[in-house]
């Protein structure tokens, strides 16, 4: 059983979306957590954050501006950490393309520092946030997040004799993050149309809860190089312009550069290496056989999760995954989700 109590996290791009939910998780079920570090770059997100979550009303607290590029700055902001989750990312597709070696320092670079800080500090266990995007990528940011995740995978052969270990979670499109489709189409109804990308293109769904669920699940379980997946519904991308805005054309605007029609969580050559657990998928490394450690001890690991290996060729896809959200049911994520305030459109019904 997990107990965060007494224990010191940090957490980077603790600002964000994810951060600000994992660390009011963490808050409410240890409320005797040690410290909780937000590590990030911007000083006005962390003042804003400071109003509701203070070093004065949670003593566990703490704010440290930094950049994941600085290694140094890492190592100081590692000192006594026992957990560190790693959500800082740069990840808009089009800057990243645009600007490709910034994301490929903070990406890439800045994942390797967090390795080396975890190993010069005795930090206990990191668990890496990933994309979907990084399943067969086609686009920079995707490549960034697969040479992250590899990078994490690969930590635990460098830990010697130390305990640390080092594992990703994997998930799709979080409903109500900031630039994600749902809040860009509530912004984009009063102009009485809603661009669509492709009328066939799908994504997985997960809620900012079920993020840091995942997240916990891995500190709990992690033996070390795993990348966990959940179990995810999908929905059409038609199918959420209906839900939000029934009355407004659906324009198709053709597919982005970068942009995939589907998403793959795993891809089939990962299904060698890939074990099925009740409500997760677990991509297994491949590469600490010399330390004795295969694919049956995972298995025996997560047995009582039921784990089972997965058929050769077994992949995971949006577009043809079993699990589909409705149009009512993805009206309750954007109301649950993203505005509280939203509203079902009623359409008027001809005489």
């Amino acid at each position: 059983m997990l107990d965060l109590n007494g224990k010191s996290i940090l957490v980077t791009g603790g600002t964000g979306s994810f951060g600000k939910k994992f660390i009011q998780n963490v808050l409410e079920r240890y409320p005797d957590v040690k410290r909780i570090v937000v590590y990030s770059r911007d000083e006005l997100k962390q003042f804003e954050m400071m109003q509701t979550l203070s070093p004065q009303k949670y003593p566990s607290m703490r704010y440290f501006i930094g950049d994941v590029r600085d290694l140094e700055r890492l190592k100081r902001a590692c000192q006594g950490i026992d957990y560190i989750i790693h959500a800082a990312a740069l990840k808009q597709v089009p800057a990243a393309e645009y600007n490709p070696t910034e994301c490929i320092k903070t990406n890439v670079g800045g994942s390797q520092n967090i390795i080396d800080a975890a190993l010069a500090t005795n930090v206990k266990k990191v668990v890496a946030l990933s994309t979907d995007k990084a399943a067969a990528p086609i686009n920079l940011y995707g490549a960034t997040k697969l040479c992250s995740d590899k990078l994490f995978v690969a930590g635990n052969n460098m830990k010697g004799e130390k305990e640390v270990s080092f594992s990703v979670v994997r998930y799709g499109n979080v409903a109500g993050s900031r630039g994600s489709v749902m809040p860009f189409f509530l912004k984009k109804r009063a102009d009485g149309y809603l661009p669509i990308t492709h009328d066939k293109m799908t994504r997985f769904n997960i809620s900012l809860q079920g993020g840091v669920d995942l997240v916990f699940f891995a500190l709990e379980k992690a033996m070390g190089g795993e990348i966990f997946v959940s179990k995810l519904p999908s929905y059409k991308l038609t199918d959420v312009a209906a839900a939000i805005a029934p009355s407004c054309e659906q324009r198709i605007v053709g597919i982005r550069p970068g942009e995939k029609l589907h998403e793959e969580m795993i891809t089939a050559s990962d299904s060698f290496n890939t074990i099925e657990l009740d409500d997760h998928f677990i991509i297994c490394p491949t590469n600490l056989n010399y330390l004795g450690i295969n694919l049956e001890n995972y298995i025996t690991h997560y047995q009582e999760q039921n784990a089972k290996k997965v058929p050769v060729g077994f992949s995971y896809n949006s577009g043809d995954n079993p699990d589909w959200l409705t149009i009512e049911e993805l009206q309750k994520i954007v109301k649950n989700e993203v505005d509280p305030s939203f509203k079902p459109e009623v359409l008027a019904v001809a005489a």
